[in-house]
């Protein structure tokens, strides 16, 4: 559900994800944790204009937690992109509270 959260937040941004890699590790306890890595591209008219900007990480813990890095390229991404995929990310993913 995650990868394809991030996915779409990620085209919202004008991102493409080009391919997804999924590993999973037994753990001496039995137990599985999971890694998925997405690497991402710019969009353009033509795939051959499309430049690498960077990947995700998604790591699935035992616990049930879930952590994500992103490592991107600067030069590629504007700081506002990465910014608004983060503020998205935060309303998605965020504790939910009802205000009255």
């Amino acid at each position: 559900m995650l990868c394809d959260e991030v996915r779409s937040l990620l085209q919202k941004q004008g991102l493409i994800v080009v391919e997804a890699e999924s590993q999973t590790y037994a753990l001496p306890s039995g137990d599985t944790q999971s890694r998925t890595t997405l690497s991402l591209r710019t969009q353009a008219d033509q795939e051959k204009h499309q430049k690498e900007c960077g990947n995700i990480h998604i790591l699935g813990s035992t616990q049930g937690e879930t952590k994500m890095l992103l490592d991107a390229d600067d030069t590629l991404l504007p700081r506002e992109k990465l910014f608004a995929f983060q503020g998205d990310l935060d309303f998605i993913l965020g504790s939910y509270e009802v205000k009255w």
